[in-house]
């Protein structure tokens, strides 16, 4: 797909003329000189028709630069003086999910009483667009993530440094490099196959794949480089807002980038915020288990060793000897079976439900029908129903996503 530009004449070589971006560096070429109007001077300017392709930045037509609108009395153009950057070029975040309930000083909203006609709802009954939804109350169970905002999806996008990479590299390189970019070897290889697929259709001259494919493979560390340092920047930019899921990944991925003195030192610092952020998530975590223990709250006790906040983190033994033990003395005749069965499912999620041995179980048809679901997770209840112990159920586990193509 062709674009248009203004360019600026760089040097007249007989049948060949050199240019360049007006005002700019990049990008630059050659053309044809039979495409200039006769007489046509280095540094004069034009409106040039240019094509992107493998090989680089191809002047297909040459206009004269645009004059004032015969409309402009005054013969005046408007320029637009670009703010200077200040941080990384493109930065995303997502709004929080959920509506939050009016704030002090804001209107109230007016009541309909009358029988008029209504105008056109763009959001939820009552609500116009943009404007704050109701304010949700906490989830069913007591989740207390509910009153917690949505942290953003990922660390914010950074292109500093791949403009820097970029903007190191000659015209011939340009182009391999943005398709690296956009997808590794596969889309440089994919890229060079359809435009000789489309040159040979059009009885044009095709490319030399091998050549391209030379330069590709010299410029794919530093386009990997230059992709996990805008990574590496967003992550650092995000700091306590990016979620460890997120974070995580930063860090690990650098392990198949050879890293340079600046990309070292934002590793080292990545990976300092990721241990401490473990540690204090564990630190907590922990803490929460023996006050549980403390205050033999067993449904909580039993709900925090299932749930720890990151999944390499594990119940210390003796928390887990002290868990197993609280549970076994509450799961009694005379528990309420409402509760008897709820301590029962928290207890087959927690990591020690093989060790629970409850005392008994209510004389109660829920109760026995709930104690033969999960003998295969609590074996001393089949023992207590004077069944056969069932062998364990099948570990469930979570399907993983696909890995993306490794860009080789």
């Amino acid at each position: 797909m062709s674009r248009r530009i203004e360019i600026e004449i760089t040097s007249m070589n007989g049948e060949v003329a050199t240019w360049r971006a007006a005002g700019a560096k990049l990008p630059k070429g050659s053309l044809a000189a039979t495409l200039l109007p006769g007489g046509t001077a280095v540094g004069t300017q034009f409106r040039a028709d240019v094509e992107q392709n493998m090989e680089g930045v191809e002047v297909t037509a040459i206009l004269p630069l645009k004059t004032a609108s015969p409309l402009d009395l005054r013969g005046e153009r408007i320029e637009i003086v670009a703010k200077a950057p200040t941080g990384p070029d493109i930065q995303v975040t997502y709004a929080p999910k959920g509506g939050k309930g009016r704030r002090d000083g804001d209107s109230p909203r007016p009541r309909r009483d009358d029988k008029g006609p209504r105008g056109p709802r763009t959001g939820g009954e009552g609500s116009d667009k943009g404007s704050r939804g109701p304010a949700r109350g906490p989830r069913a169970g007591g989740d207390r993530r509910g009153a917690r905002p949505e942290r953003p999806a990922g660390p914010p996008v950074s292109t500093v440094h791949r403009n820097a990479f970029l903007a190191t590299l000659t015209p011939e390189q340009l182009p391999v490099a943005e398709q690296l970019l956009r997808g590794g070897l596969p889309a440089v290889r994919e890229a060079v196959a359809e435009q000789n697929k489309a040159a040979t259709a059009q009885g044009r001259p095709t490319v030399n794949a091998d050549a391209i494919d030379r330069i590709a493979t010299d410029l794919l560390g530093k386009t990997n480089l230059a992709l996990w340092k805008d990574r590496a920047a967003g992550a650092q930019s995000a700091g306590k807002e990016l979620r460890l899921r997120d974070l995580r990944p930063v860090v690990t991925a650098a392990k198949t980038v050879n890293l340079d003195d600046d990309a070292r030192a934002m590793l080292k610092d990545l990976q300092t915020q990721l241990n401490s952020r473990v540690e204090a998530l564990s630190t907590e975590w922990l803490a929460k288990i023996a006050k549980a223990i403390e205050s033999k709250d067993t449904l909580e006790a039993l709900t925090l060793a299932a749930r720890p906040p990151e999944f390499r983190m594990q119940v210390a033994s003796e928390s887990a000897t002290a868990i197993a033990q609280l549970a076994s003395e509450s799961l009694t005749e005379s528990t309420a079976p409402a509760e008897w069965i709820a301590l029962v499912q928290a207890a087959v999620a927690s990591p020690m439900h093989r060790t629970i041995k409850p005392a008994g179980i209510p004389a109660d048809e829920a109760c026995r029908a709930e104690a033969i679901k999960v003998a295969g997770s609590i074996p001393e209840l089949a023992k207590l129903m004077g069944m056969k112990v069932p062998p364990p159920p099948p570990r469930v586990t979570t399907p993983r996503r696909p890995r993306p193509a490794a860009r080789s």
